[in-house]
């Protein structure tokens, strides 16, 4: 029934995306076809997380809000790609799941932000994206979203029209001999510049 759920619900975002937003992916080859990986995302809109989830041919897994899980049918929907966290009481328990999915092989998707960007700005990291990296030891590509902002701002109550894209930059794996420390010191100090590099090269093209 998850499975089912899941596909219904990822069809309607794709037509949903498309006639809305007209919505534009690049470097999706970038993300790993299969085994663990970490997808690191600016974010602007609550329209970020369907984006990412359409713009891959695989599936992703969330760490979402866990009182979204107890709210009637929304719960439903966010449970097909989610699992929960507790963001005003942080556990070590949550990082430990979500390394747990990586080393079986999901595909994580993560906002290192902690939260929407109000005037588009990307904002430097907060630990988490490096930590559970590090542990799991898989690799980390950085992806851009642009668009979302406009349809869907901070605040807004309506969405509107406006081109959105993604765009998903080379991964950031652990290389040989590297420790744990100095792979999530990489990732950590790297990881949001990437994302902003996309963005200037985005600007040329």
């Amino acid at each position: 029934m998850m499975k089912f759920l899941y596909y219904f619900f990822r069809a309607l975002f794709i037509i949903f995306y498309k006639l809305c937003f007209r919505y534009e992916v690049r470097g999706a080859e970038n993300v790993p076809a299969r085994g663990g990986a970490i997808i690191a995302a600016n974010h602007l809109s609550y329209l970020d997380p369907p984006l990412v989830g359409i713009a891959i041919k695989r599936k992703a897994t969330y760490m979402a809000r866990s009182g979204l899980f107890r709210v009637p049918l929304i719960g439903k929907f966010v449970a097909t790609f989610s699992f929960p966290v507790d963001r005003d009481n942080p556990r070590p328990s949550t990082i430990k799941e979500a390394v747990r999915r990586l080393r079986s092989g999901e595909l994580i998707v993560m906002f290192p932000e902690g939260t929407r960007s109000v005037d588009g700005t990307i904002s430097p990291a907060k630990r988490g994206v490096a930590i559970i990296a590090g542990m799991s030891m898989v690799p980390v590509v950085p992806a851009l979203i642009e668009g979302t902002g406009r349809a869907l701002p901070v605040g807004a109550r309506f969405i509107r029209p406006a081109k959105v894209k993604i765009t998903f930059g080379r991964p950031i794996g652990p290389a040989a001999g590297e420790s744990v420390r100095e792979f999530q010191e990489r990732v950590s100090l790297s990881i949001m510049d990437q994302i902003r590099k996309l963005n200037e090269i985005g600007r040329f093209q």
